[in-house]
């Protein structure tokens, strides 16, 4: 049902993510602010996600997953009737709602690793996230469809789809999800597990947290970066509308089909490499990017970000989900989401004014530092893991 949920969850906000930026545009009183209903989805994700662990942890995942799922109808239904009545700030407010929903979703992928036993973790989050691959196609193309549903009103139709994606999620969750019993400890926190709870200082200092946070952080940070400024870009090099839509179409394809296999790859070769990877995809997005401004360079280079970004989420979160005990789960699963939507919230903002100011091969360079970082992160858990293997006598 997790999987279902993802799927209805990536639906709605391909919708948002494909058409908000445009939406911004044509709605904002100053160009300069056309991303920031975009970023507002971020934002309110980051002001809410720390919250959302608790909850979870209080209500059960349950009813907490169906009140996020509830704030996305809300979300839905204010955003059509802002852009019915051209108003930009109460568009702002039904993005925003749609972010609330989105803190939520993102732990659906840590219900389904917390529930399984470490070995099989990775395929876990990888079959959440494959619910999303259908959707990644559909949304798109129900955006490109819905956004003219209303002739009067551009883009309100969409967002009355959202709404809808978020009632479904509301009834799946309350009729056919049930809470799942937590696995024991995983190989990392396992000998933590019967010991009293660390303190977040000490588990932040772990490598194992560390490399998550930093593939987890870079991995969203850089997509939600480029992709924010994909459309407006394309746009901006004289390409229409709906290659904008088609462009994100294809990223998100990107993003969501590789968890068909990406768990099966980290078995295989293993999770440093898968990290290292997603590393090497998002170089390439760059790359491309930075050479060419044609319409199959922005193809390419949208795909290769949504690649780099699965191999970097999944393999983060399996990370994420080693680095803790039962005890200490919602603490460290909503300070490790804190961070990575803080980092996001931060992409999104500045997508639109850096885009503007420099371009879009500058704002394809920017993100080689952020990934420099992940990297060095990486490779240090890497080499604290080999350290504490135990040798051969």
């Amino acid at each position: 049902m997790l999987a279902v949920c993802q799927g209805l969850f990536t639906c709605a906000i391909s919708i948002d993510l494909t058409l908000t930026a445009l939406t911004g545009w044509q709605l904002a009183p100053d160009k300069a602010l056309a991303t920031l209903p975009f970023a507002l989805i971020t934002v309110a994700g980051a002001l809410v996600t720390w919250f959302a662990a608790f909850l979870i942890q209080r209500l059960g995942r349950r009813l907490s997953f169906a009140l996020g799922a509830a704030s996305c109808c809300v979300g839905g239904l204010v955003s059509v009737w802002s852009v019915w009545h051209g108003d930009f700030w109460t568009f702002c407010a039904g993005t925003a709602l749609v972010g609330v929903f989105q803190a939520f979703a993102q732990y659906y992928r840590l219900a389904a690793a917390d529930a399984v036993s470490d070995e099989f973790k990775s395929r876990a989050i990888s079959t959440v996230l494959a619910g999303g691959v259908i959707a990644a196609i559909a949304g798109p193309a129900l955006a490109a469809w819905s956004k003219d549903l209303f002739p009067s009103a551009l883009f309100a139709g969409a967002y009355l789809v959202v709404a809808v994606m978020g009632a479904l999620s509301v009834l799946v969750l309350l009729l056919l999800y049930r809470d799942a019993a937590p696995s024991q400890g995983s190989a990392d926190a396992g000998a933590q597990a019967q010991a009293p709870a660390r303190t977040l200082g000490r588990i932040a200092r772990t490598p194992v947290f560390i490399a998550s946070v930093a593939n987890n952080v870079a991995g969203s940070m850089v997509m939600m970066f480029i992709m924010t400024a994909a459309p407006l870009a394309a746009v901006a090099c004289h390409y229409r509308i709906d290659d904008g839509a088609a462009i994100i179409q294809w990223h998100l394809v990107g993003m969501y089909a590789p968890s068909f296999f990406a768990g099966r790859l980290i078995k295989r070769f293993g999770l440093g490499a898968v990290l290292m990877a997603g590393l090497a995809l998002n170089l390439a997005c760059a790359a491309t990017a930075m050479a060419s401004t044609s319409l199959p360079a922005f193809y390419a280079a949208l795909l290769f970000l949504g690649i780099g970004w699965n191999f970097m989420f999944v393999g983060g979160t399996t990370l994420l989900a080693r680095s803790y005990a039962s005890s200490e789960q919602a603490k460290t699963q909503g300070f490790s989401e804190l961070l990575r939507y803080a980092a996001t919230a931060l992409a999104t903002l500045g997508a639109g004014p850096l885009l503007a100011r420099f371009g879009w091969q500058t704002l394809n360079a920017a993100i080689l530092p952020i990934l420099l970082l992940s990297a060095l992160a990486t490779a240090y858990w890497m080499l604290a893991q080999r350290a504490s293997q135990p040798r051969p006598a």
